[in-house]
């Protein structure tokens, strides 16, 4: 199986300080990455280079088999490539309806077109298939997204990408802030899209929520990854060793060994 994402020898400067250091990645079809580090490890930046926030000084980004280079997260998501940041990009004073379609709104034609006033009932009723289609329900998607839960508002950012037909999905601390039931449900949509076929990349401090759902998981320490392991066959506290850079795989033709 040929990886839909393929990152070769990416290099990201800041001045003199390198960001991120000569990193490969490959993301597969319906499977969960996660991308694990502590602050300061490279990971927030490296998906920066793959959605067209930065532009990496090196390296290659191959997207379904193409050479890529996004210069602004709107070629990205125009390929496919949809990213949920911690702040999830939504309009508050808006309804459900109007975030999904949020940049994308649809219009009525009226007097022949002389007026273009916004379609709002058709972009809620497609709000509303999108939700359905991942089993959320909303008793109201009239409301202001101000006045859901944080849960509810990573449904809608998750819905908007799936609908938008997304076919790669990076997150970024998604059950950050959120309540135990929330983060359970955030979680369930996360295998959804697995199940669906549509590969996440997870970053996540929250060690728990990087084994209940993820496959493999890439640790990254100082800009450089420092291993690549299946979930399954790691512990949290040899992750945790790998994060804080006590261990690395990188060196010495791949042997593991200690760097403290």
């Amino acid at each position: 199986m040929d990886p839909i994402l393929s990152i070769r020898g990416m290099v990201k400067r800041f001045g003199g300080l390198v960001a991120v250091n000569s990193v490969d990645l490959d993301v597969y079809p319906g499977e969960v990455v996660a991308l694990l580090g502590d602050n300061g490890a490279g990971k927030s930046t490296l998906i920066k280079c793959v959605s067209g926030v930065h532009q990496a000084d090196e390296g290659s980004i191959d997207f379904h088999g193409q050479r890529v280079n996004f210069s602004r997260p709107i070629d990205a998501q125009r390929q496919g490539i949809e990213t949920i940041y911690q702040d999830l990009a939504l309009a508050n004073n808006l309804d459900v309806g109007a975030n999904i379609f949020l940049g994308r709104e649809v219009q009525k034609r009226v007097l022949g077109g002389l007026f273009r006033p916004l379609n709002d009932q058709y972009m809620l009723d497609e709000a509303k298939a999108a939700l359905d289609a991942l089993e959320i329900h909303f008793p109201n998607l009239a409301q202001p997204i101000e006045s859901l839960s944080g849960g509810q508002r990573q449904a809608v950012a998750i819905a908007r990408a799936v609908y938008w037909e997304a076919k790669m999905m990076i997150m970024d601390e998604p059950t950050n802030n959120l309540g135990v039931p929330e983060q359970r449900k955030v979680l369930e949509l996360i295998r959804k899209l697995r199940d669906q076929g549509v590969p996440v990349v997870l970053i996540s401090h929250t060690l728990p929520d990087v084994f209940a759902v993820s496959d493999r998981l890439i640790v990254m320490h100082r800009g450089r990854k420092v291993t690549e392991k299946k979930t399954s066959e790691t512990d949290t506290q040899e992750v945790v060793q790998y994060m804080v850079g006590a261990l690395d795989d990188t060196h010495e033709g791949g042997e593991t060994r200690g760097t403290a």
